[in-house]
Parts: structure tokens; sequence; C-alpha cells
């Protein structure tokens, strides 16, 4: 009930001057002719048929707006920009249309007068425009809304929090800001980790000795994985061998994060956890080339030696 009444609410006054603007323009001059006015008629006409144009795409704006609201809670989020573009275009319109309405001037006339124009702004102006047109595309394609983790040829991290004409506005873990030109996203690789699902599988890597069988070292490495608190559980952890090398067994841990805010904090416990059941079994260390630090007491003194394996 209250939805209903707030789309009353936004859509009342836009039909109410739409209406009254389009009777306003159809009925002139018959209004004038009744009330025997010796007044010019065209002023009237492109006062009332300025109103209705603008009239017409404040109504239009806000009905597509309430579309896109409405399927945005079916799906994801709509970006604001798709709807301040709409909008845009419309007032566009009715401005082109007023003004040739004022000149008395055909659609057609217009365009051809006005290309040579555009096309000098459209040159001055290319970077910018590349910038804007690519802000478009998002808006209209949507590869990222308002609150995705989004990492831009993998050095780029952060939350979206704002989409513009010209720039993209991220929010990274450091509490910084990062505005980056649309044109620039647009030609890079691109990385949403909250979509389609904010949870998404990552990995890390580990070296472990020969010595340890790959059959042990694949239950070790994956019941220290689900050890970890802030890890989903479902699905579990599970352990590939990547390589066999000089230097060791590669494994990759695989786990499930529960959204990119917790990638850093979900790498440190499964790295946490792995340390604690490697030293708590007295395994090997997971590099070549050291062993463990040993104490030994000459002259009531302690020295410690690392040296090679």
């Amino acid at each position: 009930m209250n939805n209903l009444r707030s789309t009353l609410t936004r859509v009342l006054l836009p039909v109410l001057f739409t209406s009254a603007a389009v009777a306003s323009y159809m009925l002139h001059p018959q209004a004038l002719a009744w009330l025997e006015f010796d007044v010019s008629e065209k002023p009237i006409r492109v006062l009332t048929g300025g109103a209705a144009y603008f009239s017409a795409a404040w109504l239009g704006g806000r009905l597509v707006g309430l579309a896109l609201e409405r399927a945005g809670r079916k799906r994801r989020q709509v970006p604001k920009l798709l709807l301040e573009l709409v909008s845009a275009a419309l007032f566009i319109a009715a401005t082109i249309a007023t003004v040739m309405l004022v000149i008395g001037q055909s659609w057609s006339g217009a365009i051809a007068g006005s290309g040579l124009v555009i096309a000098v702004i459209g040159f001055a102006l290319r970077s910018t425009l590349a910038d804007v047109f690519a802000g478009i595309a998002v808006g209209l394609e949507a590869p990222y809304r308002i609150g995705d983790w989004i990492s831009i040829n993998d050095r780029t991290r952060g939350r979206v929090i704002e989409i513009g004409w010209r720039t993209t506005r991220l929010f990274t873990r450091n509490d910084t800001y990062v505005i980056l030109p649309n044109s620039q996203i647009a030609q890079q690789a691109l990385t949403n980790y909250s979509a389609p699902n904010r949870k998404y599988r990552a990995q890390v890597e580990v070296v472990l000795s020969h010595e340890l069988p790959i059959a042990v070292a694949r239950e070790l490495l994956t019941d220290a994985a689900a050890r970890s608190p802030i890890i989903v559980n479902v699905p579990k952890p599970d352990v590939r061998v990547a390589s066999y090398d000089i230097e060791g067994i590669r494994y990759h841990v695989r786990f499930w994060v529960p959204s990119f805010a917790d990638d850093i904090d979900c790498r440190d416990a499964i790295f946490g956890q792995i340390d604690s059941a490697l030293r708590d079994g007295g395994l090997p260390l997971p590099a070549t080339g050291l062993r463990l630090l040993s104490e030994q007491v000459t002259g009531g003194a302690q020295r410690r030696e690392i040296g090679d394996a």
C-alpha cells in the first residue's frame, strides 16, 4: 500500500502538468477566439508547446525511473547513471523540439544545420566524450554496480561507491578513494567479485618437502584450511597438486570466501592454520635451503644458527 501511494505521489504532479500543458497547446486558438483577445497566437503556441514538451519529458523520466526501480528489486540495483541518461535524453529532445517550435523549422533542417557545430564540439571534447560514452556503456551493460567489489587489471581494487558520467569512484580497503576515467576502465580487464554472487573461490599456494607424501600433505592442508572460522564451510576447502618441482611439491589450497571484503582475512587465517599444523606435527618447512633454528649454549650465552638444509 505504501509503495502504491509513493508511486502515485511521484507520478501525479507530472501527469497533471502534462495534461494541462497539452490541453492548453491544443485549445489555445479556440480559447483566444472565445475570449476575443487581440493578441498574437505564436507566443502562446510556443509557450504552451514548450511546456507540453518539457512536462512530457518530466513524466517520461519519472515513469522510466519507476520501471528501473521495480527491475532493480527483482535483480540487482540499477545504476543511477542509466536513469540520468534517459532523463537527459528526454529533456534534450524537449529542448530541441521547443527550439524548432520557436524558429519554425523542421527536424530535418535543424539536424542538417547543426551538423557542423556538433562536429567541431565533438573534436574539441573528444577525450571527455570518450569518458562520457564509456560511462553510458557502463550504465547500459552494468558490468558493475554500486556496492560491488571490483579489480581493474588485478592492480586497483575497491568497492564501487559512485558511477558518474565521466568517472567511477572506488573506495579501497585502505580507506582511500580511487577515481578512474570510464574510458580507461573500458579498455582494461575487469573482475567483479560481487557478481553473480558475493561468495567466490580463492586459493593460496604452499610448497612442501618431497619427504611428505602427497596423500598426507593433502589431508593435512585440507584439515588445516577447514579449521579457519572465517571461510565458507560449504563447499569445503580442497587441495590440488599444482606441480612437482625441484624445491618441493607445490599445492593449491582452494577455499570459498564469503565476500571480497573478507579476502585478506581469509588468506591470513588459512596460512595461520597451515603454519600451526606444520609446526605441531614437526613437519619439514615449506621452503628449501632453510632448517629450524637451533639453540646452543656457549659460556652461558645462547647462540642461534641457521644453515642450509
